[in-house]
């Protein structure tokens, strides 16, 4: 008898491990206590897993599958990943173990580890879902200083011919990302969001009976996350007829009355393999194809570059830098994450939305945990491990090999640069173009000294000032220095002794 292992981000019902039955296969898919608890999770997070993975299981059985199913309630789940399957392959007189290889680092080093100990057979294969290897990235950029996403991107849309006319891109041009940075003007309705309607009463009970610690808010009746193939493929229908047509234009805008805005909302059907970054690609462009006169080709080629070129340049990031990459800490960061991250119980406007987005929701879009959420807590010296736990344990769609990367990375600037060129800081005035959160805030977007003056602002150019030898010569923020240089000296100290009150005061901001 075979043991095969499916992970909980290892959902994808089209791998060749299904396309046969086979009475001497045993499949086994656990809810495990160690899960839940290296970092403490958001309870929507933990529930959208689990009723994902609980529907897939259900599948492979109707489909003639060997199934054992571990829940986190059951008593005979001690909630170890390691002593679970012993227990199972002694039980089970398996005389292999076989196992998807694991997109999380701690999870691929505990499986090789345990594999080594097991006196039976042990094999690995692929998820079958992402576009590259995991050395793909690292082979790409061999010789080269820099790991540019614009090259890996360019080079991606050709090995897959997407978006190309021969060895040209459709549309004359690369990247309209310049054509996508619009805050939201009111010209376009606003998509309608859609909400299933579940019951998930009874498993958010077996999690607080089982002792499980989690953040963050859950309505019990209105449950926001797709647990089948076939709810994520219709979320991603939806977003195709209602959203794509303004994707691009908006993707960065904010507004405190509409979550979601034109996002599609996928990342966590993409990131636990109910659906493929193939698959997605294929059905936009497929879709643009049809709609040529409604959808302009900035709208798709933005999404296209997040699906397969940011997504998987992202993941080769994670592999070719582990286990080093997680103790980065560029900048010496070494603040503590203030409290009302917890609770999002905070006079500035903009990190009151988007932390209660995000604790009510599970889900913030790229900009608000960039240029918000991030770009304060980068703007405050908050130390990274801080910044990851949060980041990874908020979202449903935060698994490490793509959290790590985007938050210590692109975000936090704690990598030196590996994968961003420039720190992503912005003083008040981001902000307020992009959203509408700055109006009525108890904070002025437009001071910097005063009593009611923006953190934002003094700690922006604190933040240049103080690391000025890591960022003078960096030709893209080499302008922001030049400002400060023609500063008043008397402006430069109030702004900087400014800056220094709040991050003395960062619980009460």
């Amino acid at each position: 008898m075979v043991l095969r292992l499916i992970l909980g981000d290892q959902l994808n019902s089209n791998h060749s491990w299904f396309h046969q039955k086979n009475k001497q296969v045993l499949y086994v898919m656990l809810e495990l206590k160690q899960e839940q608890e290296y970092v403490k999770h958001h309870i929507q997070k933990i529930i959208a897993f689990f009723s994902a993975m609980r529907n897939f299981a259900s599948t492979l059985e109707k489909n003639g599958h060997q199934i054992k199913y571990y829940n986190l309630s059951d008593v005979d789940n001690n909630g170890d990943l390691c002593l679970m399957l012993k227990k199972i392959i002694k039980e089970n007189n398996i005389t292999q173990f076989e196992y998807q290889l694991p997109d999380e680092y701690r999870l691929d080093e505990q499986l090789k580890t345990f594999s080594k100990t097991l006196e039976i057979a042990t094999n690995t294969v692929d998820t079958e879902h992402f576009l590259t290897e995991r050395e793909d990235l690292k082979n790409f950029f061999i010789g080269k200083k820099t790991r540019l996403m614009e090259s890996f991107y360019r080079n991606m849309r050709k090995k897959l011919n997407i978006l190309m006319d021969k060895d040209e891109p459709i549309g004359g041009k690369w990247n309209f990302d310049h054509e996508n940075r619009k805050s939201f003007d009111n010209k376009v309705a606003l998509p309608i969001i859609n909400f299933y309607k579940k019951n998930i009463i009874s498993i958010k009970k077996e999690i607080e009976e089982a002792g499980v610690q989690y953040i963050g808010n859950i309505d019990e009746q209105n449950f926001n996350w797709p647990s089948t193939r076939a709810e994520s493929l219709t979320d991603f229908n939806e977003f195709l007829e209602s959203r794509l047509m303004h994707f691009g234009t908006y993707e960065d805008a904010m507004l405190t009355q509409h979550k979601l805005l034109f996002h599609s909302r996928i990342s966590f059907a993409l990131n636990c393999k109910l659906i493929s970054p193939a698959e997605i690609a294929s059905l936009t462009v497929q879709h643009w194809e049809k709609h040529q006169d409604k959808i302009s080709i900035a709208q798709v080629e933005g999404f296209i570059r997040q699906v397969i070129g940011w997504r998987e340049f992202i993941r080769g990031i994670y592999w070719e830098y582990m286990p080093t990459y997680k103790t980065l800490n560029y900048l010496n960061a070494e603040n503590k994450l203030p409290g009302w991250f917890w609770s999002g119980d905070t006079k500035m406007n903009c990190m009151k939305n988007c932390i209660g987005d995000s604790l009510d929701n599970a889900y913030a879009h790229h900009i608000q945990r960039l240029m918000v959420i991030g770009n304060f807590s980068l703007l405050a010296g908050i130390h990274p491990d801080e910044v990851d736990q949060w980041y990874l344990g908020v979202y449903a769609d935060a698994i490490e090999w793509v959290e790590l990367p985007n938050t210590r990375g692109m975000s936090q600037f704690a990598d030196g640069g590996i994968v961003g060129t420039k720190p992503y800081v912005s003083s008040a005035n981001y902000i307020s173009k992009m959203s509408n959160y700055c109006k009525g805030c108890q904070y002025n977007a437009k001071e910097k000294t005063t009593e009611n003056a923006c953190p934002f602002n003094s700690l922006y150019w604190n933040f240049y000032d103080l690391h000025r030898s890591k960022f003078e010569k960096n030709p893209r923020v080499g302008m922001v220095y030049m400002l400060w240089n023609k500063m008043k000296a008397e402006d430069k100290s109030a702004i900087l002794t400014k800056a220094e009150s709040i991050l003395e005061n960062l619980e009460n901001l």
